[in-house]
Order: structure tokens, then sequence, then C-alpha cells
């Protein structure tokens, strides 16, 4: 075994404590939101998905941290920032010029993150797993999902267009065949988070249930991950320090998204909503991308070497 996998390993499991406990308290308070008006359950959604989802993002900062000071030094820091910044920037400009196909591009880039992030297993379980947040409100609540995406994008979506319906019986499909091969060989246990993700997508308005399942499923399986892996964040050692040193990130992002606010119009809620979504999607994408380039660094440091 190499050093770099032995060191994967070499971190205990680690509770959230204190965070667990907002997000333990963040779930029924979402659930509950959903019997007030329907601007409340709105701002309560996005509340929780900026307080306490982004700063799981805001992280990458210390993953970069780690791998640039030791050779930059304090330049570490616009070293990492400016193609971040470039590509944030990048996609905020595709938001404007083309919304409807930066919406298609944002879910099928969620559902490969969400999946590959959630479900380190087979690749169809990472497709259900991942695609379950957004197929199963399409299904479920066909108009007001389609609201929200419309909502999001700024752009005109009187019903559900038919990419997305499509996509949305493909992932139907492939659900099936996944479920149903846990079952043939009695392995229910994977099938617990899905199952209780799905009966919550289908029981809440869309934009709370996401909410939920961001805060208080991929944001701490997403910390918890990078607790456990002391090679991309040696200081990121439990939920307490993961939430300190993610403050300073997420707090530009707030300063990003209070600078980027007098660009949008619209009622407080719907405003919030595009900004906080298309936010989100374009810092997705760098996020997305450092995480698939780490991911590939450590399997390569792990493989066992030929012999020569």
């Amino acid at each position: 075994m190499t050093p770099a996998a032995t060191l994967v390993r070499a971190r205990p499991a680690t509770p959230l404590l204190w965070p667990s406990r907002l997000v333990l308290l963040a779930g029924p308070a979402l659930a509950l939101s959903a019997l007030v008006p329907p601007d409340a359950q709105r701002l309560s959604a996005l509340l929780a998905v900026i307080v306490l989802g982004v700063p799981h993002g805001a992280l990458d900062g210390e993953i970069a941290r780690s791998l640039l000071r030791p050779r930059f030094g304090w330049a570490w820091f616009p070293i990492f920032s400016t193609p971040y910044l470039a590509l944030f920037a990048l996609v905020l400009l595709a938001w404007y010029l083309a919304p409807v196909p930066t919406l298609a591009a944002f879910l099928a880039a969620s559902a490969w993150h969400f999946g590959s992030e959630d479900a380190p297993g087979t690749r169809l379980e990472a497709l259900v797993r991942g695609g379950l947040p957004i197929a199963v409100p399409v299904l479920a609540h066909p108009a007001a999902t389609t609201a929200v995406f419309a909502a999001i994008a700024a752009a005109p979506l009187p019903q559900p267009p038919e990419w997305l319906l499509d996509a949305a019986l493909a992932w139907l499909a492939a659900a099936a065949v996944w479920v149903g091969h846990a079952a043939l060989r009695r392995q229910g246990r994977p099938l617990v988070v899905p199952a209780l993700l799905a009966g919550v997508f289908i029981g809440l308005p869309p934009l709370t249930a996401f909410a939920i399942y961001f805060v208080c499923v991929h944001a701490p399986a997403h910390t918890t991950a990078l607790i456990r892996n002391p090679c991309r964040a040696p200081r990121v050692r439990d939920g307490r320090s993961a939430i300190l040193l993610a403050l300073p990130i997420t707090g530009l992002t707030l300063l990003i998204g209070a600078a980027l606010w007098p660009l949008y119009a619209g009622a407080l809620p719907q405003r919030l909503l595009c900004l906080t979504i298309q936010v989100l999607a374009a810092l997705t994408l760098p996020h997305m991308l450092l995480d698939a380039w780490l991911t590939r660094r450590e399997r390569a440091a792990a493989a066992p070497i030929a012999p020569g």
C-alpha cells in the first residue's frame, strides 16, 4: 500500500458534533415550513441552503491551501481563486446568454455530482441516487418544479420541457432496475436513504425538499468524507474545525452574492431564488472539477506500481 493510500485510511471516523445538531434541527424545521405561505417556504429553504449548505463547498479553499501554500506561500490564494472565479463568471455569463441550455447542463452536472459524492458504489447506484433530487420532484410535482426551474433560469417555462420529462422517465427505469437488483441480492440497506428522500420529495414542495436533501444529506456527506481524508485538508479534523475554516470563503461568497444582487430583478423570494441557485451552479463547476481532479490523483497514487 502506498503512503497516499495509507493516509486516506489513517483518520478514524469522526462525528460532525455541533454541525450535526444544526442539521438535525434543520430537517424538521424545513419540513414544518411547508405549512407556511409559499413565499415564506422559499425564503426558509434558501436561507437554509445559504447558511448550512454553502459552507461545505467553501472548504475548497482549505483543500487548495494544503496543496498550494507549501509551494507558493502567500500567493496560494490568488493562484487558486483566479481560475476558480473565472469559471464562476463563465457560468453566470452562460445563465445570461442561454438560460434554458444552462439549466439543462446544471441539472445534468448536479445529478453526476450528487451521485459521485453520495453513492460511492456502482455507476447505476450513483445515477439513481444522483438523479433522485431532480427526477422525483419532476415526476411528482411537475408544475411546481417547473415553476422553480423557470424562476432559476429567469425564462418562461409553462410546462416541463420534453427533455426533462424524458430524462426523469429514464431515471425511473434505471431506479427500478437498481431496486430490483438490490432486492434479488437481498441488499436492502442501500435503499433506505433513497427511499426516505423519495418520500421527502413526494410529500413536500420541491424547493423545501431540495433544501432538506442539500443541507441534511449532501453537505454533511461531503464534509464527513473530507474529515476522513487527511490528504486533502489536514486541518479539517472535525465538524467544528470544518465550520470555522469554511467561514472566510463563505463570507467572501456572501459578499459576491450581495454585489450581484442589483443585477437581479423581481419580488424578494423569486429574486433570491434566481441569485442563490445561479451562484450555486456557478460554484458547482469549479467545485466538481477540483473534486474530480483530486479523486483521480488519489486513485493514481493508491494504484499498485507494476514491477519494471
